[in-house]
């Protein structure tokens, strides 16, 4: 069946709570231990892309994981770094980019980064490939990075490269403004998110002043203001309603046709109940929903000498599942 048997994952003491399971992780995990080679990548519209590659430990790999972060987060978080140990130690390179603003230099254009955008990780894909070294890429993304991916592949298939094998996707906020909701009435995230929002469109609004106002901050009390006033705006949509109806992937769910592992957890603090498709899981023999009753929001926290965490080994097992 699409949508898989709720796993046995069980998080050690107290990470049964959601919100102990989402905080934990950025604050106290230790960096997973990897060898990050930086390269930048020149975009045809005069902007760029940072990403780092992390080479397979177990001989000259044809396969590639491409990780994608979450909203505010970059290249060098740890669950993105948590991946990519897992797969070079399984034989796969491993890319991991940061969105537009997302590294340690600020973009060079006034548009940035958006839940939506999937041009970006096309150009990513298809730069990762020109190599000629890769015949199978796996794409695994978390929280915005999943439903980036997700809308991906089901915009339009034609356009994905034969080469993508499949996908593995956490806590993904499938639903835009539902999850907007949510996030903003708890202000420990909201604030959280607002103060790196908030400190790059006051550096916009200094390189692009036509553009980015950073006087418009001032009453901004939701995600929804936020996205009213500057991503919908610069990203091209009519305001945030326009903007989450046309990003969210769960309309986009039932044209996947590669193999693409959604995991949420029950307990996500962030998500709505209709970041639940089940029953696009149901209709698409392509899309696998699991729910497992804990994790949190990109948490799925295990206590072990490897600093492996629950999600790692989901994908592991993902990947080893993938045809060859």
């Amino acid at each position: 069946m699409p949508v898989l048997p709720i796993p046995d994952y069980v998080p050690p003491f107290p990470f049964g709570s959601g919100d102990l399971a989402t905080l934990y992780p950025p604050l106290f995990r230790l960096n997973p231990l990897t060898a990050p080679e930086p390269e930048r990548i020149e975009l045809s519209d005069g902007d760029f892309l940072d990403m780092d590659w992390h080479r397979s430990r177990a001989g000259d790999p044809s396969g590639l994981v491409i990780v994608s972060h979450g909203l505010e987060g970059n290249s060098r978080r740890k669950y993105v770094l948590g991946m990519a140990a897992v797969a070079t130690r399984l034989g796969w390179d491993a890319a991991c980019w940061s969105q537009r603003g997302c590294s340690e230099e600020p973009n060079r254009l006034a548009r940035s980064y958006h839940s939506g955008e999937t041009d970006d990780l096309h150009e990513i894909i298809l730069h990762c490939l020109s190599s000629g070294r890769y015949s199978r890429v796996v794409l695994i993304g978390f929280s915005m990075g999943g439903n980036q991916i997700l809308k991906y592949l089901g915009e339009d298939p034609a356009r994905v490269p034969d080469e993508v094998a499949g996908a593995a996707v956490f806590s993904v906020p499938c639903d835009l403004g539902e999850a907007e909701r949510i996030i903003s009435s708890r202000r420990v995230y909201f604030e959280y998110f607002m103060r790196g929002l908030r400190r790059k469109m006051r550096e916009k609004s200094e390189r692009f002043p036509d553009l980015v106002r950073a006087d418009r901050l001032k009453g901004v009390r939701t995600l929804r203001d936020f996205d009213d006033r500057f991503t919908a705006p610069v990203g091209g949509f009519a305001d945030a309603a326009d903007y989450y109806a046309k990003a969210s992937s769960l309309q986009f769910l039932g044209d996947i046709r590669v193999p693409a592992l959604l995991v949420n957890a029950q307990n996500d603090p962030f998500l709505s109940p209709s970041c639940f498709p089940v029953q696009e899981a149901m209709s698409n023999p392509s899309l696998f929903l699991e729910m497992p009753v804990c994790g949190g929001h990109v948490g799925f926290v295990l206590r072990n000498r490897e600093n492996v965490y629950w999600s790692e080994r989901r994908a592991e097992a993902f990947l080893a599942g993938l045809p060859r």
